[in-house]
């Protein structure tokens, strides 16, 4: 179920985070922050992987266009990226639906 996006005030990226998904899928941090201000943002909450913190997965697209999917929590009123990557088909789908509803809204 698509919810809307916790308050937020910046991003947490240190040592453990930065660089790790450009190395990874080549999405660099700053394609990570540019869907948060991109429309259509889609955000689920990701219970499975919830365990010691409330886990989030958003679907939405950078200035460019690419389509990533991007896991997170929030620390504080800081999000704080897991990890990054682009769509799968069934991903681009699901989010081409919300793409579609937000052009006729």
């Amino acid at each position: 179920m698509a919810r809307d996006l916790p308050n937020f005030t910046g991003f947490d990226w240190d040592s453990g985070n930065r660089n790790k998904n450009n190395a990874k899928h080549k999405v660099t941090d700053g394609e990570c922050e540019e869907i948060f201000f991109n429309t259509p943002l889609v955000v689920l909450d990701d219970p499975k992987h919830s365990v010691s913190e409330q886990r989030f997965s958003s679907l939405g697209q950078t200035s460019a266009g690419r389509k990533l999917i991007v896991v997170f929590t929030l620390r504080d009123s800081s999000i704080r990226v897991i990890s990054a990557r682009n769509m799968n088909w069934k991903e681009k789908e699901f989010y081409r639906i919300y793409e579609e509803a937000s052009e006729i809204s």
